[in-house]
């Protein structure tokens, strides 16, 4: 039982004593924070001043801490960079390493089995040669032949074990080199070959051993066979013996070079030791220097510092002697260093050249062994022939490939020109391998013939066998005998190698020993150098000290010399700036009258000018009126008279400007006027300043002269030493980092030396180069150092020069002032009778200036609106930066920066500017004397002005300080408010604050882009915005005056206070209420625990208020700093608003240019739009600012409250503070929204920006489309002399057809006459035959009558048949001519009816005639108006043909081009081609590789299968050699040798089989990467084609098109000047007609004529008016063009356009200074009253509206108040319902604890349980008494008092439950436990540290508030419990809330109360508490959980 009681109690003390270290922990955190808290506010310093001063001295310290530590980071950065490359290089270096030795292992492992391997197989082959032997040794004659061949074989491997240690010395070495992996293959090679060639031998011999045992014949001749053998051998055991002490020679010269290099690395990195010891003295030297700084400069120090002077100089003397030394020292070093130069080239070259001799003697030998391995072979038989020809063609093919690489090479690198000699070497050798190739060919064949022979032979006879072998015998001897020659000779050529060889080895040698010297002597000069250095930095460390200690001194004089000769340099300033001002204005005046001349002169020229644009006005809309019925003219004069309208905009436009630019030059004449007041006024100050400082200079100037002669003797001697020293060390750097540069070129060139021999090195070399970067390093500091030095030496100098300067000025200024004051004397009697002089002439111009000003008060309407509009956006842009966020300060450095290269660029265009303004200056000086006179009356008015505007610019700089501290004050108590909220309202989850961070990092980020788009803005807006700002700056005085008495009236605003207070009142109502509550409460419990509730809850409302207090405290000492920052920021904003007004003019300027008519429009409507929007927002930013303010006031009054009075600020005020931030946040929101709308305002300006380029780009098309008009009007007048031409066509067939007609009337005539003719004729011959017919037979009748009887009846007849015939025929005739008469009648009817048609048409057609003659007088002007335009169209004709021309030299050079890039194209089809070809060579050497590959690798297998072979007959080898170990020993000794030569062929074999992997994976590499080269030229060929494929259809577009148009031209010209000659014929035959018209005509004509020449009139000016509209097109075009230049040119196209606008405006000067002076007076008078009117209109509506704002908030905390209430009466209900829930109810557990308690308690305690479990059952102390003193017998108490123990254990005492209980041994558990948690929430811990931005460092805590600063845990645990709901910094326990919710870190800007729990704290789960639970519970409570 009592353990159990043990290890419960132990149990339970372990946990209660972790619950309250945890609670004493957080009570501790708290108290101390608080005491922080309590004590920030003691440092509150009364001044901004001096607090700003407090605030500069802390930054600056923070700034020194930073800086060395950021010079400290970088330099443990530096070293930990140069740490990190040389771990890199090491771990790089080890990783080679290691896997260099894992290669070497596993070689050697492979070599090693393979010479396992080997001796087998030579084991079997010596039991085989023995069993041979024994065979032998039956017949006596072929003993020889197996001993011979025994020693043969046995002697070559002999050779080879002399070597073969010495081959493996490198592989236990750890400094292996690549040189000596080389060398080991290279011997790898050659053992191969021997391995190679001594099976070759073997083979031959195991086959003549076979044969003489098989024949037994031809013993005699074995003995000669024997003796060459024997000579052969020697001769290859010469060879081989050589070959070992030439590898041994060079292994040797190897070693030798690692040991030197090994030294020479090791004597390097201690001198880079030494070195960087040296560098960190030097460093730690240099730091101790800087940091000593001697503080006193008495007087009495002066006698030491002239002492050490001197000694000083003493020592600069014997340093200057002891430089010299050093300078020639340095001399002979740089005349030793370029010998040792010029030695180590030499040496370079000498190693180069032997080094190339090397390889090639390298590679002559390799060619020799070939040579000595073919001439060997050539005795062997078929088999071995065919095999050496496969090898010889394999080499031939590898020969044949380096022949060509060594051609490729060549070709890339033609400067080698000592390849050319190895390339012909090498084609030399491969010739003679040719020959060979081909000499072994015809012996092969030769061979073949002899073997058939032999084996005829064999066949036919036995007997010839031994004939057949004695000729194969000599054939033999006849082949040893050539072998034998070619012995001697490559014996010969091997010797005379062997000897080269060894030169070259001695030279080798005497190169390294010479490169090494060289290095020692660098490293010595270096030593020395560095000596130097050390010396030089030495010395300059003393001089440094002595300069300070010289610099102290005269700083004591400098201060007063600088005193003197800076008030004096001030006065000679002021002077010379009065003298140069009085200058400029004479200057001025002069100018002006010659400008006034200038001006009126303009001024009438511009008015002929006006009355002659309207004299051509009328004329061209009098020729429009008349042109009306040709469409084409009247556009034209349409669009001409249109441009005369934009003409006439444009002036007016300019005008416009004339009068702004003539009221800033009336603005600054004031300003002149006035700066000429100040400075008389300045003047006559100086002159006093003067006498006074004359006296005061002749005293110090009497002191003054003796120690400055003194010092300047001493610094002269200084300066004098100081640049001796400067030039010394510039030297010694020079010399410095001339040896760097060459130790490194010399370590390159060594790498590059030794990269043959010894590629180790590079490794060593790589880490002296790091080595050698890093002294160029610590070289670069040192030279830092010195140019630090030679900037102080600089600033001293200048010093010294200054003082030296003042002194001389101060005695040339005594000298000038007499002058000076003489001269203003008469400069200004001067002035004076120039200025009566120019009064009387501005009297006249003043007439002119007011009639000037009456026109100027029309434009003062306009511009006052817009100067209302840009002082809302200008009160925008202040208020906008008067709101910093919390966020902002860290970035404040980021944009101060920012914005001072943005106003160095803006003092740049401003400087620019005032030159500007200097100018226009010079304009306006005419007008100052007429404003002088007229500004005489109002002189006394402007000086109250100016005295009011003072104290007004004082007043309005107080009041804007103070509305931005509030400001500022009140977004701090928002963010504090904000997280009360938070963690009143929402502390069941409490809010993280990165919403609000985001936020302000949003509204940040917008700021930033608003700043840059403004930026953006044009800067024609924001000149026009400086001007508007100049103006208003008056209007703003006057509205900061009103705004000042409004400020006053809002000072003395009592309502809000008033109300505060009784808001106050009925809080404090609500507190007594709720104490009267709690009163209740422990009146019904009536018990003195909830006496100490309620103290304890009076303690901690105490601690509240203190904690309020605190953190006001806290915001008012930060409001003061954010006052400093606001202040700088001003200045900023005001800089960045500056250059925004600047930007806004600009803006304007170039929207005037770019689109004079629609787009100033569209600028207007949106400017409207948004000065709209800035005041709706000014409107809301002023409401809140006077919220602000009034929250200021009251917090202010209520801190004084709080101060005065105990009474509290209670959570009402500050659920007031978060409704209002709540609403504040949705102001906040809606102004991000109306900033992205202005963003999107911005925006939309940006697109119509974008939308001016397009119209631009709309105005090109437009006048492309002109020239398409202009086109079209060409093909209409080609149309109208098509037309024309027609018509003349029709009136030419109408002429043909009356020539037609009249020749037909003439034809007809003609025939008419003709057939009149005939029938006459026709009438007369048929008379006469009927008159001879008549006749015939009355005389045949009487003849037959007379004669019947003479003439016979048959004649008569036949007479008769004939007249009858005649008859008939006559009759015939007469019917044709009847027929014709009928014919010709009707003919002369029809053709006198046609000629009456004809004489009718005739008449019609003299009609048309006449009409024709009429048209084609029309038509004659028509032809000269045409002929004028065809002469124009001529004139475009040749300017096409012109065009063509030129577009044909175009398109030459284009086919030129073309014709270039087809050869190009060629070329590169051509490369293609070869670099194809080339591929199918790398293709076809691919092939080859493989097939060798395949080769080799049957080969290998060949190998293999023989090394199996080779092992068995080792084993039988084995057993033999057991046997015969006794006699034997020779021969095992020779097998073993034959077995290791033969393992060293093994492993020669493997390599060389690895490294034809290696050179075939090299060809794939090659073969890859020629692969993608080829698809590299491909595809450029495919982009080439294309492209040429491309230009061509280009080229034929244009040439079709060229030659289309040009075909037209001409087409069009031939048509012309046909149309042309068509014309003159017309026209003469017209004009015939019109001379041949009658006196009508002639009339018409004339009166034609008149039309014609007002046509041609109205025809000039047409075109005229298309010449200047073609000009303007032009000119259009040009000004598209220049828009792009216009950015670069901007400033000079400033300076053209306003002498431009000044020469253009001048002419109306006059006017306007007529009415100028009229004017001003009304203007002034206006404007004042305009003024006040605008600023009583806002004054009172600002006062409505804060009077609004007053009585919403009003409304709100009314509305406050009743919620609160509500929540009084809820809490109070709850109470009330608690009390009568918990009243009757006992906890079963906890009685169940008690009664199990009471029994493990001691039996004297348990009285006490007894009285606890009467007071949980709510029985008085008495009766409990009573119970116990009638039960004590019984022994009740025990139990009861046990069960209190138990209970007791469980509770938490977070209140005592009785003030006096008692103490000692004879107290409870729970009381000790109590106590326990008192004493441990004692603060023990620190405060958690604020951030930076938030806390400042605190003074010592005052020792009043330490005592109530520390509540204990119980009353914080108890207020927790009681008052949760009133408590702003608790949480109430029924919220599920971390206890330490309230003491969390927040964002940066809040208060650390406010602020969300940090991650470091502890938080712990919230305990439910009824209102009647005791510590017990709350204990129990803890325990379950």
């Amino acid at each position: 039982m009592s353990s159990w009681l043990g290890g419960l109690g132990s149990g339970l003390g372990q946990s209660l004593g972790q619950v309250g270290g945890s609670l004493s922990s957080f009570t501790g955190q708290i108290s101390n924070f608080t005491k922080d808290m309590l004590l920030e506010g003691v440092e509150e310093v009364g001044d901004a001043a001096t607090e700003l001063q407090v605030s500069n001295s802390k930054l600056a310290d923070v700034e020194a801490a930073f800086t060395a530590q950021k010079s400290e980071y970088d330099r443990l950065k530096r070293l930990h960079a140069e740490l990190e490359e040389k771990l890199e290089a090491s771990e790089i270096q080890i990783k080679q390493q290691s896997a260099e030795y894992r290669t070497l292992l596993q070689q050697k492992d492979v070599e090693i089995s393979h010479l396992k391997a080997r001796e087998s197989g030579l084991q079997e082959d010596v039991q085989k040669f023995q069993q041979s032997a024994q065979s032998a040794a039956v017949s006596p004659a072929v003993l020889p032949v197996t001993t011979a061949s025994l020693t043969t074989t046995s002697s070559s491997p002999a050779t080879f074990l002399t070597h073969h240690p010495g081959s493996h010395q490198g592989f236990h070495s750890d400094e292996i080199d690549i040189s000596d992996v080389l060398w080991s293959q290279q011997e790898i090679n050659r053992l191969s070959t021997e391995v190679m060639r001594l099976e070759a031998e073997l083979a031959h011999w195991r086959r003549m051993s076979q044969a003489s045992t098989a024949t037994g014949t031809a013993n005699g001749d074995q003995g000669e066979i024997l003796k060459l053998q024997k000579t052969i051998k020697e001769l290859r055991d010469e060879m081989s013996r050589e070959v070992d002490e030439h590898q041994h020679e060079l292994a040797a010269l190897q070693d030798a070079q690692r040991q030197k290099m090994a030294e020479v690395t090791r004597r390097h990195r201690e001198e880079l030791r030494e070195y960087e010891e040296r560098i960190e003295e030097l460093e730690d030297q240099v730091h101790n220097g800087s940091s000593q700084v001697s503080s006193s400069s008495d007087a009495s120090k002066v006698l030491k510092l002239q002492t050490s002077v001197k000694s000083l100089e003493e020592a600069a003397e014997q340093r200057e002697k002891q430089l010299a030394e050093l300078s020639a020292s340095l001399e002979d070093a740089q005349r030793q260093r370029a010998a040792l130069q010029l030695e180590r080239d030499e040496a370079q070259e000498e190693n180069a050249g032997l080094l190339q001799n090397y390889s090639r003697l390298q590679a002559s030998v390799v060619e020799l062994q070939t040579r000595v391995q073919e001439q060997e072979g050539k005795a062997l038989q078929k088999a071995q022939l065919e095999h050496e020809i496969h090898t010889l063609r394999a080499k031939l093919e590898g020969a044949e490939k380096e022949i060509g690489r060594l051609k490729s090479l060549p070709e890339t690198e033609p400067k080698e020109e000592v390849e050319h000699a190895d390339i012909l070497e090498l084609s030399t050798t491969i010739g003679l391998l040719r020959q060979e190739k081909e000499v072994l060919e015809q012996e092969k064949l030769d061979l073949q013939q002899r073997l058939k022979l032999s084996e005829e032979q064999m066949i036919n006879n036995s007997k010839a066998l031994m004939e057949s072998d004695t000729e194969s015998v000599e054939d033999l001897k006849v082949a040893l005998e050539r072998g034998e020659k070619v012995l001697r000779a490559t014996e010969e050529e091997r010797d005379t190698l062997m000897s080269e060889l060894e030169e070259l080895d001695r030279q080798n040698q005497e190169a390294t020993q010479h490169m090494i010297s060289v290095k020692e002597q660098l490293s010595e000069q270096l030593k020395e150098v560095e000596a130097e250095l050390i010396r030089v930095t030495s010395e300059r460390d003393t001089t440094k000290d002595q300069k300070r200690a010289l610099e102290q001194e005269l700083d004591s004089h400098k201060e007063k010399i600088s005193q003197s000769a800076f008030t004096l340099n001030d006065l000679h300033m002021e002077k010379q700036q009065l003298e140069r001002t009085l200058k400029e204005l004479k200057d001025k005046l002069a100018h002006a009258h010659e400008q006034s001349r200038e001006a009126r002169r303009e001024v009438a020229e511009l008015k002929k000018t006006l009355q002659e644009r309207e004299e051509q006005l009328a004329a061209a809309k009098a020729a429009l009126d008349q042109g009306e019925e040709r469409g084409t003219e009247a556009q034209r004069a349409s669009e001409q008279l249109e441009g005369k309208e934009r003409e006439l905009s444009d002036l007016r436009r300019e005008l416009d400007q004339m009068k702004s630019a003539y009221e800033k030059a009336m603005s600054e004449e004031y300003e002149m006027k006035m700066e000429t007041r100040r400075l008389r006024e300045e003047c006559e100050h100086a002159l006093g300043k003067e006498e006074e400082l004359t006296k005061q200079l002749k005293e110090s100037q009497t002191v003054l002269n003796r120690t400055v002669r003194e010092k300047d003797t001493r610094i002269e001697a200084l300066r004098l030493e100081k640049n001796q020293l400067e030039g010394e060390l510039t030297q010694a750097e020079r010399t410095l980092t001339e040896q760097v540069k060459q130790y490194q070129q010399t370590i390159e060139e060594l790498t590059r030396a030794r990269s043959m021999d010894a590629s180790a090195l590079q490794t060593e070399h790589e880490s002296a180069i790091k080595l050698n970067q890093e002294k160029d390093l610590e070289i670069a500091k040192l030279k830092r150092d010195m140019e630090q030095l030679a900037s102080d030496h600089r600033d001293t100098n200048e010093m010294l020069s200054i003082t030296v300067a003042g002194q001389k000025q101060l005695t040339d200024l005594l000298q000038e002032k007499d002058i000076f004051v003489e001269t203003l004397k008469q400069n200004a009697a001067d002035l004076q009778t120039e200025m009566e002089n120019r009064v009387s002439v501005m009297t006249k111009e003043a007439e002119n200036n007011k009639q000037a000003m009456e026109e100027k008060d029309k434009q003062l309407g306009g511009m006052k609106e817009e100067n209302s509009h840009l002082k809302e956006e200008i009160d925008r842009l202040k208020d906008q930066q008067s709101r910093p966020q919390s966020l902002a300060e860290p970035k404040t450095l980021d944009i101060i920066t920012e914005l001072e290269a943005e106003i160095a660029q803006l003092k740049s265009s401003k400087n620019s500017l005032e030159e500007e303004v200097q100018t226009l200056r010079r304009t306006t000086e005419e007008q100052q004397a007429s404003f002088f006179l007229s500004q005489q009356s109002v002189q006394a008015q402007q000086s109250e002005l100016e005295q009011a505007h003072a104290l007004h610019q004082q007043a309005t700089l107080n009041y804007d300080r103070l509305i931005q501290a509030r400001d500022e004050e009140i977004a701090r108590l928002q963010q504090t408010v904000d997280q009360l909220t938070e963690s009143q309202s929402l502390g069941r989850f409490p809010a993280p604050q990165g919403e609000v961070i985001l936020q302000e990092h949003k509204t940040q980020s917008l700021n930033q882009e608003n700043g840059n788009e403004k930026y953006d803005l044009s800067k024609v807006e924001i000149e026009r915005l400086v001007r508007g700002i100049k103006e208003k700056e008056t209007e703003i005085s006057q509205l900061n005056e009103k705004n000042l008495s409004l400020t006053r009236q809002l000072d003395q605003l009592v309502v809000s206070h008033d109300e505060v207070g009784k808001l106050s009142q009925m809080i404090r109502q609500k507190d007594l209420e709720i104490q009267a509550l709690h009163a209740r409460v422990s009146m019904g419990g009536g018990h003195s625990q909830d006496m100490l509730y309620l103290q304890q809850q009076l303690q901690a409302f105490a601690v509240e208020r203190e904690q309020m207090l605190a953190v006001l405290n806290e915001k008012t000492r930060e409001n003061s700093q954010l006052r400093s920052d606001y202040h700088r920021l001003m200045d900023i904003v005001a800089g960045k608003e500056a250059a925004l007004v600047k930007l806004q003019q600009e803006n304007q300027r170039l929207s005037n240019m770019s689109d004079p008519s629609g787009s100033q429009e569209m600028f207007k409507e949106t400017i409207q739009n948004l000065s709209r929007i800035i005041r709706e927002k000014d409107i809301e930013i002023d409401a809140l600012t006077q919220k602000c303010q009034t929250l200021v006031t009251v917090l202010q009054s209520s801190g004084g409250e709080y101060g005065a009075a105990s009474g509290g600020v209670s959570s009402n005020q500050f659920e007031e503070l978060l409704t209002e931030r709540d609403s504040m946040k949705q102001q906040v929101k809606k102004m991000e929204e109306w900033k992205q709308q202005v963003i999107t305002t911005v925006k939309n300006m940006q697109q119509e920006s974008a939308q001016l380029h397009e119209e631009l780009i709309k105005l090109q098309s437009q006048v492309s489309a002109d020239s398409d008009c202009s086109s079209k009007l060409s093909v209409d007048y080609a149309r109208l002399i098509q037309s024309y031409e027609q018509k003349e066509k029709r009136l030419g067939s109408l002429s043909l057809e009356l020539a037609q007609v009249q020749q037909t009337i003439s034809q007809l005539s003609t025939t008419k006459d003709v057939l009149l003719g005939k029938l006459d004729s026709v009438a007369q011959t048929p008379e006469i035959p009927v008159r001879q017919s008549g006749s015939p037979p009355l005389t045949a009748e009487a003849s037959s009558q007379q004669a019947a009887s003479l003439i016979n009846k048959d004649k008569l007849q036949e007479e008769l048949e004939r007249l009858q015939a005649l008859l008939t025929e006559k009759e015939n005739l007469i019917r044709t001519l009847q027929e014709n008469n009928h014919r010709l009648s009707n003919s002369a009817s029809s053709s006198e009816s046609e000629q009456s048609r004809q004489a009718e048409e005739v008449g019609q057609l003299r009609e048309r005639l006449e009409s024709l003659q009429r048209s084609v007088r029309e038509k004659d002007l028509l032809i000269k108006t045409k002929g004028d335009q065809l002469i124009q169209v001529r004139e475009a004709l040749q300017n096409r043909e012109n065009d063509n021309e030129v577009l044909k030299q175009a398109v030459t050079n284009l086919k030129e081009r073309a014709l270039i890039l087809e050869i190009e194209a060629k070329k590169l089809k051509e490369e293609n081609e070869q670099v194809v070809a080339r591929s199918r060579e790398k293709e076809s050497e691919f092939r080859a590789l493989q097939e060798t590959n395949m080769q080799v690798s049957l080969l290998l297998r060949e190998k293999e299968f023989e090394l199996s072979a080779v092992s068995e007959k080792a084993a039988t080898v084995e057993k033999m050699l057991k046997d015969k170990e006794t006699g034997k020993s020779g021969e095992l000794n020779q097998l073993l040798n034959e077995l290791k030569s033969m393992q060293d062929k093994a492993v020669m074999f493997q390599q060389e089989r690895d490294q034809m992997m290696m050179a075939l994976k090299q060809k794939q590499m090659e073969t890859t990467a020629v692969q993608t080269e080829l698809q590299h030229v491909r595809d450029k060929e495919q982009r080439l084609n294309l492209e040429l494929e491309r230009l061509r259809n280009h080229l034929l577009e244009i040439e079709d098109s060229y030659t289309r148009e040009a075909i037209a031209a001409e087409d069009r010209e031939t048509e012309l000047r046909r149309r042309v000659a068509l014309l003159d014929e017309k026209l003469a035959t017209s004009s015939n007609a019109v001379e041949n018209a009658s006196q009508q005509a002639s009339m018409q004509v004339e009166s034609l004529q008149e039309q014609l020449s007002g046509a041609v009139k109205q025809r000039d000016n047409a075109l005229a008016q298309l010449r200047t509209s073609q000009e303007q097109v032009n000119q259009y075009a040009v000004s598209l063009s220049n828009l792009q230049m216009v950015l670069e040119q901007f400033q000079q196209e400033e300076k053209a356009m306003y002498s431009a606008e000044l020469e253009k405006h001048k002419k109306e000067k006059e006017e306007w200074k007529r009415k100028a002076l009229i004017l001003e007076d009304q203007a002034s008078a206006l404007q004042m009253n305009l003024d006040e009117a605008n600023a009583a209109l806002e004054s009172a509506t600002r006062l409505t509206d804060q009077l609004d704002q007053k009585e919403e908030q009003m409304e709100e905390l009314k509305k406050q108040v009743n919620v609160r209430q509500e929540m009084l009466e809820e809490a109070q209900r709850k109470l009330m319902n608690l009390l009568n829930s918990t009243e009757g109810k006992i906890d079963k557990v906890l009685m169940r604890n008690l009664f199990l308690g009471y029994f493990h308690t001691p039996k004297p305690k348990r009285a006490d349980v007894l009285r606890l479990m009467g007071s949980v059952l709510g029985l008085s102390r008495e009766e409990v008494d009573k119970m116990l003193e009638e039960d004590g017998r019984h022994g009740v108490t025990g139990w009861v008092s046990s069960w209190l123990g138990a209970r007791g254990a469980q509770s938490v005492p977070n209140t005592p439950q009785r003030p006096t209980s008692g103490q000692g041994l004879n107290s409870s558990f729970s009381e000790m436990f109590v106590k326990f948690l008192e004493l441990e929430s004692t603060p023990s811990l620190p405060a958690p540290k604020l951030p930076v931005h938030s806390i400042k460092p605190l003074s010592a805590p005052p020792p009043g508030r330490t005592s109530g600063s520390a509540p204990t845990a119980a009353g914080a645990a108890a207020s927790i419990r009681r008052a949760g709901e009133a408590n702003p910094f608790l949480a109430p326990r029924s919220a599920a809330v971390p206890l330490l919710a309230a003491s969390g870190s927040g964002g940066p800007g809040g208060h650390l109360l406010m602020k969300p729990i940090s991650d470091a704290l502890p938080t712990f789960t919230p305990v439910p508490v009824s209102a009647e639970a005791s510590g017990g519970a709350v204990l129990k409570d803890l325990l379950k959980q």
